[in-house]
This record gives C-alpha cells, structure tokens and sequence, in this order.
C-alpha cells in the first residue's frame, strides 16, 4: 500500500499498512486498479471523439467511478471491484464501436489491455502489484507533477459529478478528463509539460464549479442570509451529512408531513440558506461543530444518519447500526440506499424516540454567496474608501482529524475588527459560531458555502477588483486556506491557474510535493505554509 492523498496522511508521508482514514490495504490497492482501469479507457474515449463518438453516458461514469477513489468516499472492496469490471467492460464495448466507425485502433498503454481478476480478492493483489503511484515516472518531480494532476482530476470529477446529476454537463470537462488520465501514463514528459496540464485542470476545475452552481442555483434558488439554529427540539430527527443539495431534497420531501425534523451536519449547512429548501418547516437546524469531532458527536445524536458523498471519517462502530449511505458512498457493514428511496430511515427515525426536549444554542448565519454579497458591494466598496473596511481575509478549506488545525479558529478569533472573513467549505467549524459582529451592517464572518462554491468566492473577488479598478492580487485580500484532500488541490489549481498569489497553506504541506515543485510554488506564487496566527497576521496586514 502506498497512499499519500490527504493531508492526514501516516507520519506526514505516507500510508503504507493502512489509512489512516481507516482505508484497508485491500481497498487502496482496489482504488489503483480502478483508476488504471479508467485511465485505460481514457486513449479510446480521446479516439472515438476524435471519429465521432462522444458518450455522455461513459463520461458521467468516468466521473463517478474517479469520485469513488476520493478520500472517505467508498471503502467497500465488493463495490469497487464492480467499478473496475464495469470500467473494463465499458472500454471494450468502446473499443468495438471504435472498430466498426473507423477501423482497427492500436493503443501502446497497457492499461488499454489490462484484464481484473475476478475474484475481488485477487484483484486487490493485482492492484497491489501495479504500484501506481511509485510508477507514475522514475523522475520524482515528474511524478509529483503527475500526482499533482491525478488529485485535481479527482476532485474536478466529484464537482463534475455532482454537477451531472443535476443535469449540467459540458463535454470539454470529460475530455479533459481523458487527456490527463492519459497524461499520467505518458512518457519523456518535461516539467513544463506537467506544471501546463496541473494549470489546466484549474482552468477545467473552474468551469465544473461553475456548472455545479449553476446546477444548484437554478434548481433551489440562490442562497440568501438565513440564521440557522444550533440548538433542536423535542421531535423524531434524522441527521444528513455530506455535500448533496439533491439528496436533501429527496430526504425533506420524503419525510414531509411525517413527524420528523431534519438537521444538517458538515457541509450541508449552507443549504439552509438555499429559498427552494429552506421552505420545508420540518427543516430545522444544524448539528454538531467540527467534523473533526464527527464520531463523538454522531453517537449523541438520537435519530438515524444518512451519508451522502464523502466524510472526514467512516462510521464508528458504537452508532454504525444506525447509519445510511448513499450514492457512491460505501462502507463494509453500513446499509446503503437507493437516492430516490430513503424510506428505511425514515422508518427507523419514526421508532427512535429522537430528542426529547428542546435546546436553544444559538444561531449562525449562513447564504452569504455570490448573489447575497455583490447585492450589498456598494455597501462594501464605500466601507473600504471610507476605511471602516480595511482588509478581507477569506479562511476556509477543509476540515480535518489530525492536530494543528486550531491555528484556523484562533487566526479568525484574532482579526482586525475593520476587517471582514470571507469563509467556505468544512474548514470554517473551527470558528464559524465566533461572535465577530458587523461593519456597517455588514457581517464581519461571511459564510459564502461548500467547498465548490469557491466559485462564488472568486466571483466576489473579481467584482471587488473591478469596483476597485485593480487586480485580484492587489486588493486588500488575504487567503488562509486549510486542506485535507482532493477537492482542495482542485481548488488550490484554479486559483493558481486565476495567477493568484501569496496563498497561506496549512496545517501541513501535501506530502506528494517534491521539494523543487514546492520551490517553483513559491518562486511563481508566493504560495507559503501556515506559521502562527500572529505572525502570519502581522505579515499579511503589513503587506
């Protein structure tokens, strides 16, 4: 086993006996056979475009299967060994049509020829000996060039993914797609081939979230300011985590007129603040703090979870019994659902006995995206030339497990009071209850959403920058970002590929970055890893 991916990853290098997110060795080497198996339909898929052939149907599993290998998505062997066997069976299929449109093909990859095992067992050893990841190139910047591009690949196809559900698609995002997972099986590529193709998978990103929001906004409106409660009260409950507005839907409408509230957890508290779900009454609040916090907090929670894409942990045992997952997601021993059928935990919420008192623990506010914040700019823009608004700090990211992520809670905690923190994604439940008041009628902590809605985030800052008639890079605006797995080195390469600078990067740096691709970050971009929140504020306010 060799798995580097998160940030979390064993020693700070790499997981070598088991995940430390608690992924089997069998799994990991699962993983690397479904996605050499994917890159060996990639050259088919990039021929039978170029002849005509464009499969919408392939390039959405193309995306999921991708999506499957993210961290916490899917640790169920059985279910992954699927993926690797209908992928094989896709590319042939592919193949065929290739041969009856144009003829004979010949692919030099072996990928394009590798037959799985089929017993799920043995292909975990044959996805063991590939070594993927060790022989992505003997050259070691090479590879973590490469290693760069296959973890934004993974998160562009989770965005993509999400994306297509809602029936937004755009065929220059698979064809990336195809383009790079051949790439990372090509050889004599030079440094500069890689650092192109890792900027283009932020251009690609970009365009993914872009689409995802515009699946979002059009289907449950755009966010506005919405307080949500942290508190419950005494009724039958069910908790829904994870990142997917369309599986929320699906679980209010099934549990309306039921007796059964709904709160969110993780990333799914932004959706409060969305018109289309905020309607259901039954839709009441939101659950817990931190997710690095999740197993704790999940076993107090007196009512059924339901997974939907992935987490910062898998289920522990003492409340495995009463968790669902759906989607792609899959652990060995947790029930897995339909997404248009969540009638099982609505069952099971029906015989807990839920809360059984009412708590009033305040409120946070949320449905501060790109809509909601440029509606107010006027307000914005004159705080800035009056001075009341003198710096922005956007601090988000992912949250995490392992120690020094409380630099992010105390980074906030010790802001200017004329300045005003822009925030998104799971990182923000480091402090995202922190009472920080307001400029002007204008909160000082902006909750702009998930982690995708970096796209909002960058929108707000690029109109900031016209209204001040400058760039991005030379506004007064600061990013302190925290990661942990792929979804973030996507969004890290759209902001690269958007030439922003002066990026702030922690708890740790990715372990899959050679020391001379670190430099060339640095030299180009000015990107530095986190120190102490109070010299890193003294710098950035000085700058």
């Amino acid at each position: 086993m060799f798995c580097n991916q998160c940030e979390q990853t064993s020693r700070g290098l790499a997981c070598n006996i088991a995940g430390v997110c608690g992924k089997s060795e069998d799994v990991s080497s699962l993983q690397d056979a479904l996605i050499y198996a994917l890159q060996g339909i990639a050259p088919v898929a990039l021929e039978a475009r170029r002849v005509g052939i464009q499969d919408e149907e392939l390039d959405t599993f193309v995306l999921g299967g991708i999506f499957s290998t993210l961290t916490n998505v899917d640790f169920d062997p059985e279910r992954i060994a699927a993926l690797v066997h209908e992928t094989v069976q896709r590319r042939d299929d592919l193949m065929e049509r290739l041969r009856e449109r144009a003829g004979a093909a010949d692919f030099d990859h072996p990928s394009v020829r590798f037959v799985p095992m089929e017993d799920w067992q043995a292909l975990a050893e044959q996805g063991k000996q590939l070594q993927f990841i060790q022989k992505l190139d003997t050259d070691e910047d090479i590879r973590s060039l490469k290693q760069i591009l296959l973890y934004g690949v993974k998160g562009i196809a989770a965005y993509g993914d999400h994306a297509a559900k809602l029936g937004q698609r755009d065929a220059a995002i698979s064809g990336f797609v195809y383009e790079a997972l051949a790439a990372l099986g090509a050889e004599n590529l030079t440094l500069e081939d890689c650092v192109q193709a890792a900027l283009k998978a932020g251009e690609i990103n970009l365009r993914a979230m872009e689409i995802l929001d515009a699946g979002n906004t059009s289907r449950f409106g755009h966010p506005v300011p919405t307080s949500v409660p942290l508190g419950y009260r005494r009724n039958k409950c069910i908790l829904i985590t994870g990142h997917d507005l369309l599986n929320l839907e699906t679980l209010l409408k099934q549990t309306e007129g039921k007796g059964i509230d709904v709160y969110t957890h993780g990333e799914m508290l932004p959706c409060h603040g969305y018109p289309e779900l905020k309607k259901y009454p039954h839709f009441i609040g939101h659950f817990g703090t931190a997710w690095h916090n999740q197993r704790l907090e999940f076993g107090d929670f007196p009512g059924p979870i339901l997974f939907t894409t992935n987490c910062i942990q898998k289920p522990g045992a003492h409340y495995a019994d009463r968790v669902f997952t759906t989607g792609l997601v899959g652990w060995p021993g947790i029930k897995h659902v339909a997404e248009d059928d969540f009638s099982e935990v609505v069952e099971m919420a029906l015989q807990m006995d839920g809360y059984t008192k009412d708590l009033d623990a305040g409120s946070v506010t949320v449905g501060f995206a790109r809509n909601a914040v440029l509606g107010v700019a006027d307000k914005v823009v004159e705080g800035v030339k009056s001075g009341a608004i003198k710096h922005f700090f956007l601090v988000g990211g992912c949250d995490g497990a392992k120690g020094g992520r409380d630099y992010y809670s105390e980074f906030v905690s010790k802001t200017p009071e004329d300045s005003v923190i822009l925030t998104l994604a799971c990182g923000k439940f480091r402090f995202f209850n922190q009472q920080l008041g307001d400029i002007g009628g204008i909160p000082r902590l902006l909750d702009i959403g998930q982690c995708n809605d970096a796209y909002s985030a960058i929108q707000i800052a690029v109109e900031l920058s016209k209204a001040f008639d400058c760039e991005v890079n030379d506004l007064p605006l600061s990013m302190v970002l925290s990661w942990y797995e792929q979804k973030a080195v996507s969004i890290l390469l759209t902001l690269l590929y958007l030439g922003i600078k002066d990026i702030r990067l922690g708890p740790s740096l990715p372990a899959f970055i050679s020391p001379k691709v670190l430099d060339f970050l640095v030299e180009n971009y000015g990107i530095k890893p986190i120190t102490t929140p109070d010299q890193d504020l003294a710098e950035l306010l000085a700058s």
